[in-house]
């Protein structure tokens, strides 16, 4: 074999170096045969002649190929090695083919070079392309190569892994103490030293400190002399040193590769500092040597996050107070407002005062609705807001907020209303929020439209056996929406403006909050140009629950026989006494007429806690129930409620009725001994009702 005169001889590494470099561009198209051939041999399936003629074309290319070369099977083994590695690792054919890579005399790859090896093969075959390691060790008298990998796949499939060397040289480590190896080259060791900031030094393999940074000595207060030698252990708390935990930083380091923590540490001065630690191992040759460490003081930024921290719950708490003092200070007006409107439509009006009379009402409920979406709005950002389920009068909500609109439309704008009539009259979900989406697209129909029509659809496109897919649509001839505008028209504090330059009045919130509320509901909203002409349309789509209504029961009517609660409380009222305690003087008029209309026998008024309590004290006996605002002068309700449960010992029932709203006053008010809860604006239906419950 003429040609394996030009393969490296074993005894010269130097010229095998040499021609093993100058040939490493001709490895490329060498891979290339190399591949095809081996492809050819897997899925040909030629007769035995042609496996001959291959393998001998196989021989030969190895025979041909100065670079040392191994072609591995899916299973790293051994299927094909070329003359000249064998030669420079002194091995026999029989000792490589059918061998696993890693079965072969470990001292031959290092460790940590073999861990190398395995993670380029792994990603040049999860990436399928080939992948070159720039310098592995590659025998244990310290030759490198740059290892070229090649993954071959056929149809997809990963056929064989051709690994090719070159670029042979030594490198020969100077010196045998791990101090010497644990140094770094003059130009990094400066660039350590003058990190001032920053303690970073090294640790031999046992925790013994090797060297010491400026930074070190700044941060620690040891000089290089004094801690140089000595174990690191002395840099740490004393309770951190008796519970073990420099020892046990090692070990994790040594275990998972790299540790961090934050703790105490103690300086030479015995002061200590809250410090942010990471820990590497440092390997050589595939011996573990020692440990580099880099410590730095975070004691200002952990008083910094405690400060924030303190700061956040300090901003929440001033927050939920706020919250609670615009509920109250909102709720308790409204009060007085909704309570005269209920007497009022209670006394004999002409059909154009009754008109008017529902408007104020509604608008009343549209702007309570605002209110409660403004104190819920931070719940729905935060993720805490929920979504009730309740009885959905449908139709009444869509008539509702379409009178609402024929009072706010211009008057060359005109109304038509489509509703499905086989949509049920009753569905379960949550009416409020169902009547704020319709209401706010309804609403931006009439302000963005001068003249035509708004159009609004309720349809039920589809059903199951228990829910109505109900399917909402606003279609206006307005404005309409430009294409820029309509990629943000649904994120917070979008404002429409008019070609023309007129800005139209709103926060720009409306539309993002209708999206918030229609993703909770799981449903969806969206927008699209009025295909008619100009203006747009706006739909949503929301699954509601079916109701299970008894087969014959009339919603509208009671079951024959049954009073319903008006009527009921009405005939226990005119036998009983009921105290209201109500520092509004507003309020309270209000109030006593409302009950007044009730029929109640008498109806004592007192204007706080002190005096609700003198009350009871000279006449305990007298009232059957009390109502007792919360936020009063002079002694609230709470603090009357306790009194009269532990001092006068009396256990009349006391019914909380308070703009003290929020998601959990009903219950502390309950715990704190009342028996009822009534929100303002009070609710005629929801007081009747809660005055049944005690007096009954």
């Amino acid at each position: 074999m003429d040609d394996m005169a030009s393969s490296p001889s074993c005894d010269n590494p130097s010229s095998a170096k040499q021609k093993w470099s100058l040939t490493k561009h001709r490895s490329l198209s060498l891979t290339k045969l190399m591949s095809t051939v081996a492809i050819r041999l897997e899925s040909d399936k030629p007769s035995s002649h042609g496996q001959q003629r291959n393998r001998g074309l196989m021989d030969r290319v190895f025979s041909l190929n100065p670079t040392p070369s191994v072609v591995l099977d899916p299973a790293f083994r051994i299927v094909e090695v070329s003359r000249s590695y064998l030669e420079f690792f002194h091995l026999a054919r029989e000792e490589c083919i059918d061998a696993r890579i890693t079965d072969l005399d470990p001292s031959k790859i290092p460790t940590n070079d073999a861990a190398t090896l395995q993670d380029a093969i792994n990603q040049a075959i999860a990436l399928k392309k080939a992948n070159t390691v720039d310098a592995m060790q590659i025998s244990d008298d310290s030759y490198y190569s740059r290892l070229r990998i090649v993954p071959i796949f056929e149809n997809g499939s990963l056929i064989y892994i051709l690994l090719e060397g070159s670029d042979v040289i030594k490198k020969q480590i100077e010196g045998e103490v791990v101090k010497e190896q644990l140094n770094a080259p003059n130009t990094y060791r400066s660039l350590v030293d003058s990190v001032r900031g920053i303690a970073i030094f090294m640790l031999d393999a046992n925790g013994y400190v090797a060297t010491w940074n400026d930074g070190s000595r700044i941060l620690k207060g040891y000089e290089a002399e004094e801690i140089i030698g000595k174990h690191f252990s002395i840099l740490f708390s004393e309770e951190d040193y008796l519970r073990g935990k420099p020892g046990k930083e090692l070990a994790k380091c040594l275990q998972e590769g790299r540790v961090e923590d934050e703790g105490w540490r103690r300086r030479k001065d015995g002061t200590t500092f809250w410090a942010n630690v990471v820990i590497a191992p440092i390997y050589h040759s595939g011996t573990h040597i020692g440990f580099s460490k880099v410590t730095r003081d975070i004691t200002e930024r952990k008083a910094t996050e405690a400060r924030l921290i303190s700061a956040y719950e300090e901003a929440s708490r001033l927050k939920s107070e706020f919250l609670a003092n615009m509920s109250h200070e909102i709720r308790t007006p409204m009060n007085g407002l909704c309570s005269a409107l209920a007497l009022l439509r209670d006394t004999k009006l002409s059909e154009e005062q009754n008109s008017y009379t529902k408007i104020i009402m509604d608008t009343s409920d549209i702007l309570l609705q605002i209110m409660n979406d403004i104190l819920d709005y931070s719940k729905i950002s935060s993720g805490s807001f929920s979504i009730n389920t309740d009885v959905i009068p449908i139709r009444e909500g869509f008539d509702a907020c379409v009178r609402h609109c024929q009072t706010v439309v211009k008057p060359e704008v005109k109304i038509q209303t489509n509703f499905a009539p086989e949509i049920p009259d009753r569905l379960k979900g949550d009416p409020l929020r169902y009547r704020q989406i319709l209401q706010n697209l309804i609403g931006n129909a009439a302000k963005f439209t001068e003249q035509g029509t708004i159009t609004i659809n309720v349809t039920m496109p589809d059903q199951d056996e228990t829910s109505h897919c109900i399917h909402t649509e606003v279609i206006d001839t307005g404005i309409g929406v430009s294409v820029e505008l309509g990629k943000v028209l649904f994120e917070p504090f979008t404002q429409l403006f008019e070609p023309g330059g007129k800005q139209y009045q709103g926060t720009g919130l409306g539309l993002a909050i209708c999206k918030r509320l229609v993703e909770m509901m799981e449903g969806k909203l969206g927008y699209y140009p009025n295909p008619d002409g100009p203006g747009s349309v706006f739909w949503f789509t929301l699954n509601f629950q079916k109701m299970e209504i008894p087969c014959g029961l009339q919603r509208e009517s009671t079951p024959e026989g049954r009073l319903t609660p008006l009527e009921e409380i009405k005939c226990i009222s005119a036998s009983k006494q009921l105290l209201l305690v109500e520092d509004n003087k507003i309020n309270q008029a209000v109030m006593l007429k409302v009950l007044n209309a009730l029929g109640f026998r008498r109806i004592d008024a007192a204007c706080d806690g002190q005096q609700a309590v003198s009350i009871l004290k000279q006449t305990p006996f007298s009232y059957d129930a009390v109502l007792m605002d919360i936020n009063m002068p002079v002694m609230d309700g709470v603090a009357a409620t306790v009194e009269i449960r532990d001092t006068l010992n009396l256990d009349v029932p006391i019914i909380a009725m308070t703009a003290n709203a929020l998601k959990g006053d009903a219950e502390s008010f309950l715990s704190k001994g009342m028996n009822g809860y009534v929100p303002k604006p009070v609710d005629r239906g929801r007081l009747i009702e809660v005055l049944l419950s005690v007096l009954k």
